[in-house]
């Protein structure tokens, strides 16, 4: 039983905030920050945001400091975390967070990706996707980080998204290409990158190909949710098909399944497997009945 507070990394108001969380009760949560005077207004749902001047005095008061990362895994642990589709807002500054973590000083590729992600016409395929995504990558990889390569594949994996397969993917890949080029990337991480972006068209890395599998099994993370979540999913993708009339998207949809439940391994980590497997199985083989 302990409470965490994160480095304050997160801009905002012209400082920076941390993340004030407990990982056993919003209760002892609660507690703490009354004893400590942060105001009711600083939480929000799941923790508290406490501005940088107060890090140091948080600490002294029994706040353990941890890296951002296993702040979000202990959090989630306690089953106290409100998953990102359920929140509202931008994600920005969570997005902004993880970007700067991978590719800092190029914000304005950060910022030409998050709006990529956020374009009116994605529901599915949009900024909460490409969290559950990373922090899925987290998962998968944990107590290590994932590879710089793979993070960023996941965030250019559906940066151009028009619901057209495969030329989603591959104009995806040629933007990753341009864009991490100009920014100074050495050309074998570009190429690394790039693909590993049009593997997502379909989801068969070759045997061995661990970085492949680590990004396949992530942006296919969502098959193995609670089946409330995969109702969310499902609402959310037919929404991004909005243009195609019902009897057509059921045929589509159908085939896309079938794709998936043929797909042996679905998951190519054993780690995926553990997580996913089994309650993915359940949820498409119920959808297509």
């Amino acid at each position: 039983m302990a409470i965490y507070l994160d480095p304050p990394l997160w801009p905002a108001h012209g400082t920076h905030f941390s993340h004030l969380i407990s990982d056993t009760s919003l209760g002892e949560l609660h507690a703490f920050a009354a004893a400590a005077g942060i105001p009711d207004r600083a939480f929000d749902g799941d923790h508290y945001d406490v501005a940088e001047a107060r890090y140091g005095a948080l600490v002294a008061a029994g706040a353990v400091p941890v890296e951002g990362r296993v702040l979000v895994r202990k959090l989630i642990d306690s089953g106290l975390r409100i998953p990102a589709r359920r929140r509202s807002g931008s994600l920005k500054l969570p997005l902004l967070t993880r970007w700067n973590a991978v590719l800092p000083g190029h914000d304005a590729l950060f910022l030409d990706l998050l709006d990529r992600w956020g374009e009116e016409h994605r529901k599915y395929h949009g900024r909460t996707h490409l969290l559950a995504v990373l922090e899925a990558l987290d998962l998968l990889t944990e107590p290590a980080d994932p590879p710089r390569t793979v993070l960023l594949a996941a965030w250019f994996h559906d940066a151009v998204y028009r619901g057209i397969a495969g030329q989603d993917e591959e104009e995806s890949a040629r933007l990753a290409e341009e864009r991490l080029a100009h920014a100074g990337l050495p050309a074998a991480e570009v190429d690394e990158v790039a693909r590993l972006v049009r593997m997502t068209a379909d989801h068969q890395p070759e045997p061995g190909d661990g970085a492949a599998a680590l990004l396949s099994d992530a942006d296919l993370s969502v098959l193995g949710g609670e089946p409330a979540a995969y109702a969310r999913y499902l609402a959310a993708v037919r929404q991004d098909f909005a243009h195609i009339g019902d009897d057509d998207f059921a045929a589509g949809r159908a085939a896309v399944v079938r794709q998936l439940l043929l797909l042996d391994p679905l998951f190519r980590t054993p780690r995926g497997r553990t997580l996913w497997l089994d309650a993915a199985r359940r949820n498409l083989q119920a959808e297509l009945g």
